[in-house]
């Protein structure tokens, strides 16, 4: 039986997955599996959306194959994560944006893992192995911030974040909030911009100062960019790549671009929640995530892009999916320790000096 746990929001955006199927919280195990044996019960964290795919190819054969009943807690990544936190949950494994999965790593959420049950992630980009640490889950797909574009209406050819403050741009900006999963990736690029190979806050602050009179608004959710878009009240700005298929389907001539000076890594991970009782069920899980099958799946029903090394994408199945060692490999990838660190006081400053 398909079922969705109540209580939870389901979200629109940030990150990529899921719905629910399953069997009630409240019993350990269920009637499932050959010949009615009780079925185990995994139960996973994630977020609310591609529930037909996910209950299809991912969920479903892998209740069949470990004869397993999964049950799904939905919500957005804060709401989520905020369950572990005041032990209302019994989640087994939890996916995350890598932003909330080292919050969760501060506080000690999250078991450590065993790699040596979890095969496939030798197969997966380095990138992805191990981005919080190696004690700790990996990412299940990285996808890029970049710069989607309207040719019609910006006088230049976009290839830097430095476009991003040239006239050809004033008043038809977006940018993402501070507090959006990208907001801190934009003031690193910032950073960049005015000529710093370390970060600088300061100079970083001072460029977004610069670029902010010409935002038309600071999205916090990409639906909001999608319909700007749409309208044509912005030309363009920072987004995941995930979603230029929705500005593409508005705007048939929209571009996307990977700066020059670099893409950002947008990752999200899979852990396994500190006291599961399921660890090693958890631990199958997160390897079947990972499997060559499973990644192909979501990468060419454009759900996730893929990051097992061994998945073959052709030009038009590649398209609007970060694909490929060249491109993956190349990502900048922020501290998210240093991150979680300063986002208070970087939400402080932007509402100060930024968002006025």
């Amino acid at each position: 039986m398909k079922k969705w746990i109540s209580g939870l929001a389901a979200v629109a955006m940030t990150s990529v997955l899921l719905a629910g199927c399953g069997s009630s919280t409240d019993d350990a195990t269920g009637e499932s599996g050959s010949g009615g044996k009780a079925a185990n019960k995994l139960v996973i964290s994630t977020w609310g959306f591609s529930e037909d795919f996910f209950n299809e190819e991912v969920f479903g054969p892998f209740e069949k194959e470990h004869n397993v009943d999964i049950v799904l807690e939905v919500g957005n990544n804060a709401e989520r994560l905020n369950k572990i936190r005041q032990g209302t949950s019994n989640v087994d494994v939890i996916y995350l944006s890598d932003y909330y999965a080292q919050q969760g790593i501060d506080e000690g959420l999250f078991e450590k893992i065993d790699r040596s049950k979890i095969p496939n992630v030798n197969d997966i980009y380095d990138i992805a192995k191990a981005p919080l640490g190696e004690d700790y889950g990996p990412a299940y797909t990285v996808g890029q911030l970049g710069i989607a574009y309207n040719p019609d209406l910006v006088s230049k050819e976009v290839t830097s974040w430095s476009d991003l403050w040239d006239p050809a741009f004033e008043g038809n900006l977006t940018i993402p909030n501070i507090t959006a999963t990208a907001g801190p990736m934009v003031v690193d690029a910032a950073s960049r911009v005015a000529g710093n190979d370390t970060f600088n806050e300061d100079a970083a602050f001072a460029e977004l100062k610069k670029l902010s009179g010409n935002v038309v608004k600071f999205y916090s959710q990409t639906s909001e960019y999608v319909n700007m878009f749409s309208q044509e009240e912005i030309a363009g700005g920072p987004i995941m790549e995930m979603y230029f298929k929705d500005l593409k389907a508005a705007v048939p001539n929209a571009k996307f671009v990977t700066p020059s000076e670099g893409a950002y890594a947008v990752m999200n991970t899979i852990n396994v929640v500190k006291g599961s009782k399921n660890k090693e069920l958890a631990e199958e899980f997160i390897n079947w995530q990972l499997s060559q099958d499973v990644q192909a799946k979501s990468a060419k029903a454009k759900v996730d892009s893929p990051v097992n090394t061994k998945v073959e994408l052709t030009a038009e199945e590649a398209e609007g999916v970060t694909y490929g060692a060249d491109v993956v490999e190349k990502l900048n990838k922020l501290d998210m320790e240093f991150v979680n660190q300063q986002a208070k006081a970087w939400t402080d400053r932007w509402n100060r000096e930024i968002a006025q």
